[in-house]
């Protein structure tokens, strides 16, 4: 891992619009929080950004319902030049917040504990920055994008020609990172966040008197055979190539009737690997080791995928312009070893744009992403919109 300090710093023009408007990013920010949305639900928060940019920073085209929910604001400037895409997630998660201070959620059992109602924020304050210094050429567009927890908001963009349309030259986005130092920017070598999906396994056997279970075919056994016999596929260690990581996440099992032996049993997994073909090849194993037991143990299977997340390997000139830019905005930049083991489904916009994702240290102390007490800290707003506006200067500035 390295670590670079910043010599010299370029915010100023960055942070005296930021002091000027801080209260009400702020205030935009707690709105956010306090009214939290499920992925593909985030009506109401696709409609606050919405009233909030026509009210403070008006652009010059909006799509709205990109993908689900999801809102683009295009700012076009007077000289041709490339269209630079920044993106953000409106959803939140299905935790219950325990914390207690004034801005809370309302929403019973859903919070923003990934820190999107920051990530938004941030957003909207570059807005109120190109409404005051705005580029001499090309266009910037602002993507607020649905559903991103199920890694479904990306994929449904890309199937809409009004989002294909914008053609954007680059596509940067950014994820705050607890446990990191404050303000850090934080680098990959080149894959952000791994390819992640998750599966179910449905097996039916047969019911039976719990005197007599061997007249049923109860799936117990062969549950337990396939959590054994998926444990040794784990390579857990994030230094290598061929790291994979397999975690059992629910399992059912018959009912709490306790004169039957179960007839029925359901299992479910989150997979994840470095590379897309790597999660093939998993997934290829997997599935023989369930058929191989689940035939030896007479019983029916069905085997269903979904909340698939391709891995995000972003663009190496991408990633220049962010270390610049960030080095250039006064942050200290770490590059790390490998990528993040969380799953990003940024990746499907990577694996059609020259993109970069980086992560932005949210303190050493703050508890971790989709921890029921997370906050994001209201600090990062001017770091995220600093190294942003930085980028966007470096791309769009006159040749």
């Amino acid at each position: 891992m390295k670590s670079y300090r910043a010599a010299y710093s370029r915010t100023r023009p960055y942070l005296t619009t930021l002091m000027r408007h801080q209260e009400l990013l702020t205030q935009l920010r707690h709105d956010l929080h306090c009214h939290p949305e499920l992925s593909g639900r985030e009506e109401k928060t696709a409609a606050h950004i919405k009233a909030f940019f026509r009210k403070h920073c008006p652009a010059d085209e909006v799509i709205s319902k990109i993908g689900g929910y999801g809102l683009t604001f295009r700012y076009s400037y007077p000289q041709p030049g490339p269209t630079v895409m920044i993106r953000c997630e409106l959803d939140a998660l299905p935790i219950e917040e325990p914390n207690d201070f004034r801005y809370q959620s309302i929403n019973e059992g859903v919070s923003h504990k990934c820190g999107h109602d920051g990530h938004m924020t941030i957003l909207a304050a570059l807005a109120l920055r190109l409404r005051e210094t705005p580029p001499a050429r090309g266009s910037v567009i602002l993507f607020f994008q649905s559903a991103e927890e199920t890694g479904q908001g990306a994929a449904a963009a890309l199937q809409d020609a009004r989002f294909t349309a914008l053609a954007p030259d680059y596509v940067f986005a950014l994820h705050n990172i607890p446990g990191a130092p404050l303000h850090e920017v934080l680098l990959t070598p080149t894959t952000f966040s791994p390819a992640v999906q998750s599966f179910s396994v449905q097996l039916s056997g047969k019911e039976a008197h719990a005197a007599e279970p061997q007249n049923g075919r109860n799936p117990a056994v062969a549950i337990s055979r396939i959590v054994a016999a998926l444990a040794p596929l784990n390579v857990p260690d994030p230094n290598r190539e061929d790291f994979c990581v397999l975690t059992p996440v629910h399992l059912t099992l018959g009912q709490k009737a306790y004169g039957i032996s179960p007839g029925e049993g359901e299992l479910h997994y989150t997979i994840r690997c470095w590379t897309n073909t790597g999660l093939d090849r998993l997934k290829a194993r997997i599935c023989q080791e369930i058929s191989r037991i689940s035939t030896a143990e007479n019983l029916r299977r069905t085997i269903n995928w979904f909340e698939y997340f391709p891995a995000t390997v972003n663009t190496s000139r991408a990633r220049a312009i962010v270390q610049s830019a960030a080095m250039e905005s006064g942050k200290n930049v770490t590059e790390r070893a490998h990528g993040f083991t969380f799953g990003e489904d940024f990746g499907w916009l990577a694996g059609r744009y020259p993109s970069v994702m980086f992560g932005l240290g949210a303190g050493e102390d703050c508890p971790a992403l989709h921890h029921a007490e997370y906050d994001f800290p209201d600090a990062l707003i001017a770091t995220g919109t600093s190294v942003f506006s930085e980028i966007i200067r470096r791309i769009l500035k006159k040749n």
